[in-house]
């Protein structure tokens, strides 16, 4: 029998940390309760005690330095008038190296201002040379719009500075080509549009000064991977036009910050990690919700997109959207400004509207001051929220993580963090969006019903005494490379001297690209064949996005991305928005479009889909005996097949309903292990408990992989069975969800010890006594988690961690 998973969707410690015991936590006075105060009472709601573990991060003063002797009086001004009467000294530092030619990167905390070591060095030439220009990359919308503001503020002569963006209005893009000199986008943008028009750009590019790239720790994985090649370009198109801009990149606390800028620009880079700014003191909680009894139903209604908190059997724990959606109402109703962060689109939405109906059940208009936000809202409704936000009409807000990001919100005083965010680094960044300004704040880690989460409120030092993690990108992914040289060879032919530039793999990638037809060699380069432009998805977003319009009126909801398409938008499926349930009549994947009618029905939909895995070549191996550990290419096949439908109040199968959508096909890279069946048989394992032993066992080592690897369970898949095809033997495979891969499986090989080691406690230190949410079951199961054996997955691992080397 085989089952099959997937879930679609920085090396120095955090500093000035203390342990400190649950129940003595003090914190300083502020306005409203303090966050030891609100902590207590949020503790005091329920029966029992939720929260696990209390991490005191104490205050820290600021070390502030001489603005520079090159910065001119009336930018000093400008930021004098803003409430900047001196940098810190971590900003004076990266904006001198900056100025100096040097390209640099600030890698320090959140509201560190990282912003200020970027503009000081930007605006200060453009000011100096009135014919200099500035480009600022942003990886959301959002952030380009907030450092657009932000500049605008200085009301700074001649910068004229603009957002260059999918929603800027045809109209006004000539102008910004022709006369901004601080333009603000994001590497899409980038990508699509300003490369391909380098002409039009010509001027801007020609002037080209600095390149600012921000929050540049998002760029992993293969999303990474493609902007380390769209910066390439942009630097191949700017010594085409006689400019060497120098780079100037910020980061939020990570590994090694200064390798990985240079692998994502391509550039030697100084990096600037002392963070010399003052920071008010944060109590971090690690919340566990409650048990429920087995087989109990909700108390509180929820909305039919509360996926990913039910399982198939019984919910062993109080769902963590469920959880953070009442905290969320609390800590409102306190007077609190609260963000909290949800994993998913659907659990925005779902924790938005939970705590708008507890406020409004006990004050009438209460809910008001709580909305969602989240990717895929119109451009209107988003710049509603977040005007919303900044000026204190809302008190909450349920988010993904596109407010993770620098975005400034002043003056929020706590932080709910629904499931763990997949890194430590973006765990810090999201806490962090609290207590700016000095003023004390309140962080709260919700665990989800999931394996890593239940680990990670169990063993705090796993998150306060651990290291920060590296970013992984790979810009040889033959998978990346040769896509983005098609691009760069639509912008101009490829030439030798190219091939340094975009590094190892590329001569090897042009030569495939001349084998299939797409380039054409002549004595002066390659050059491209076709009419058309490659199409290349920077996100690995599996193509465009889909429009979800109502069918009635005609209304462009919002967009949901094309790879979550066949999970989200099935004929069927219940779609959530800003607090309006709709249900999918009809999905046209051609035409890139879903219809939608509005519905409250009292059941939520649950895609399954199954996948077929076969291995194309074997990278690497360790022949531990009767185990083997593997590494190479894999290639997945995978569809969604039919969708459930459930109780909301219970959790309860109405039915199973079948769906006729099309395979998706993946090559990429996995991770795996074998074992003899005399092992397994000598261990204790049934013969007919094989399936169930392993497929437990894949489900947790996707759920601790993210201890390991840079990643979340989002990013990866896997697949179990008795007897693989290929190697003939009891197998379990764990792949990044990505083409060509994404770095993730070779961290898992690299650490396989330590990796197994964490799945196999995970799965012995759960209370359950025949496998739950926390230890083996996924809420993505293709399969319904079933068959599973918690005990036989311990004894596999024990079998795995007893032969293999460490």
């Amino acid at each position: 029998m085989t089952t099959n998973d997937f879930s679609s969707a920085r090396r120095t410690p955090h500093p000035d940390l203390e342990s400190t015991p649950a129940a003595t936590v003090s914190a300083g006075p502020g306005p409203g309760p303090s966050p030891a105060d609100l902590l207590r009472r949020l503790r005091a709601r329920g029966a029992g005690d939720p929260v696990t573990h209390v991490e005191r991060v104490p205050a820290r003063a600021g070390v502030p330095a001489p603005w520079p002797s090159w910065a001119p009086v009336e930018l000093r001004a400008a930021f004098a008038r803003r409430g900047v009467v001196a940098p810190w000294q971590h900003q004076a530092e990266a904006a001198n190296l900056a100025y100096e030619g040097e390209h640099v990167v600030v890698a320090t905390g959140t509201a560190s201002g990282k912003s200020l070591a970027y503009q000081l060095p930007a605006l200060a030439t453009l000011l100096a040379d009135p014919r200099a220009t500035v480009l600022y990359l942003a990886p959301t919308k959002a952030l380009a719009a907030d450092q657009l503001r932000a500049v605008a503020a200085l009301e700074l002569e001649g910068v004229r500075p603009a957002c260059y963006d999918g929603d800027t209005p045809r109209t006004e893009r000539e102008w910004i080509r022709r006369h901004s000199r601080f333009v603000l986008t994001n590497p899409d943008m980038l990508h699509h549009g300003i490369l391909p028009g380098h002409a039009q750009w010509s001027g801007f590019l020609r002037r080209l000064a600095y390149v600012v790239i921000d929050e540049c720790h998002t760029y992993r994985g293969v999303f990474g991977s493609h902007v380390a090649h769209v910066l390439r370009r942009l630097r191949r198109q700017c010594a085409r036009f006689g400019a060497t801009p120098v780079f100037v990149l910020a980061s939020a606390t990570s590994g090694d910050p200064a390798t990985a800028a240079g692998r994502l620009t391509g550039l030697p880079v100084t990096a600037v990690t002392e963070d010399a700014s003052p920071r008010g003191g944060v109590t971090f909680a690690l919340w566990e919700p409650p048990l429920l009894p087995p087989d109990s139903g909700s108390p509180t209604p929820v909305p039919p997109q509360a996926t990913g908190d039910h399982d198939d059997l019984h919910q062993v724990r109080r769902s963590a959207l469920r959880e953070t959606a009442d905290l969320l109402a609390d800590t409102v109703a306190e007077g609190v400004r609260t963000l909290a962060f949800v994993r998913s689109r659907k659990g925005a939405e779902v924790v938005a509207a939970n705590a708008r109906r507890s406020l409004d059940d006990a004050v009438p208009g209460l809910g008001d001051r709580v909305a969602a936000y989240r990717g895929g809202y119109l451009r209107e409704e988003r710049r509603e929220l977040e005007r919303a936000l900044l000026h204190g009409d809302l008190l909450g807000l349920a988010s993904t993580n596109a407010l993770e990001l620098g975005v400034d919100l002043v003056g929020l005083d706590a932080v709910l963090i629904c499931g763990y965010p997949g890194t430590r680094a973006s765990l810090w960044q999201q806490a962090g969006r609290a207590g700016r300004s000095g003023q004390e704040a309140l962080a709260v880690l919700v665990a989800r019903d999931d394996p890593l989460d239940t680990y990670l409120v169990h063993h705090p030092e796993a998150i306060f005494g651990a290291p920060v993690e590296a970013t992984v990108l790979d810009p040889a992914n033959p998978y990346v490379l040769a896509p983005q040289l098609a691009c760069a060879a639509v912008e101009a032919p490829l030439t030798p001297a190219d091939l340094a530039l975009f590094g190892d793999g590329a001569k090897e990638a042009i030569d495939e690209l001349v084998a299939a037809g797409a380039l054409r060699q002549r004595p002066t380069g390659w050059y491209w064949r076709h009419r058309e432009r490659p199409e290349v998805d920077l996100r690995g977003e599996g193509g465009a996005p889909v429009a979800v319009v109502e069918s009635a009126t005609g209304r462009l909801l919002g967009t949901v991305d094309g790879g979550s398409s066949h999970f989200l938008l099935h004929p069927g499926a219940v779609y959530l928005h800003q607090g309006v349930s709709y249900v999918v009549d009809d999905l046209d994947l051609a035409d890139g479009c879903a219809l939608v009618h509005t519905e409250e029905p009292d059941w939520s939909t649950h895609a399954r889909d199954v996948t077929d895995l076969s291995v194309v070549s074997v990278r690497s191996y360790v022949d531990a005996g009767p185990v083997g550990m593997f590494l190479g290419e894999v290639d997945v096949t995978s569809q969604v097949v039919s969708y459930q439908r459930r109780r909301i109040a219970t959790g309860e199968v109405i039915d199973t309903r079948p769906l006729d959508l099309p395979t998706r096909e993946l090559r990429t890279v996995a991770v795996w292990f074998t074992l003899s069946p005399q092992s397994l048989a000598a261990a204790g394992v049934q013969a007919a408990d094989v399936p169930g032993a392993l497929h437990a066992a894949e489900h947790a080592a996707i759920g601790l992989l993210p201890l390991m690897a840079t990643c979340d369970r989002w990013d990866i898949g896997g697949l179990s069975t008795a007897v693989h095809q290929d190697t003939e033997a009891p197998t379990v495979f764990v792949y990044d969800g990505h083409p060509g891969g994404a770095g993730f499986a070779e961290r898992a090989y690299r650490t396989a010890s330590a990796w197994l080691r964490a799945t196999r406690d995970a799965i012995a230190e759960c209370g359950c006594e025949t496998g739950c949410p926390s230890c083996v079951q996924s809420p993505k199961c293709g399969n319904g988690n079933n068959p599973l054996s918690k005990p036989d997955a311990i004894r596999v691992l024990d079998v795995v961690l007893a032969n293999l080397p460490e």
